[in-house]
């Protein structure tokens, strides 16, 4: 299971993106602009988890690539 996080902010586009915690990415918000999704078995779950809190959510390309859709 990894840990997950969504970046509070969001995208110039609108989007925000679910991070993988665990792997880590070089791209993670910073702490204050995280919000904890909790321990996922894919960023399937992650996403979502994420999708209840916003509307338009989408994968990291770096380290949530099979939930990454735009």
């Amino acid at each position: 299971m990894a840990r997950y996080c969504v970046n509070k902010n969001a995208q110039s586009d609108g989007y925000h993106e679910v991070h993988n915690l665990t792997v880590g990415c070089s791209y993670l918000p910073d702490p204050e602009n995280r919000l904890a999704l909790g321990e996922h078995a894919s960023c399937h779950g992650a996403v979502a988890k994420a999708r209840t809190i916003y509307t338009l959510v989408d994968g990291c390309w770096y380290c949530s690539r099979p939930c990454h859709t735009r």
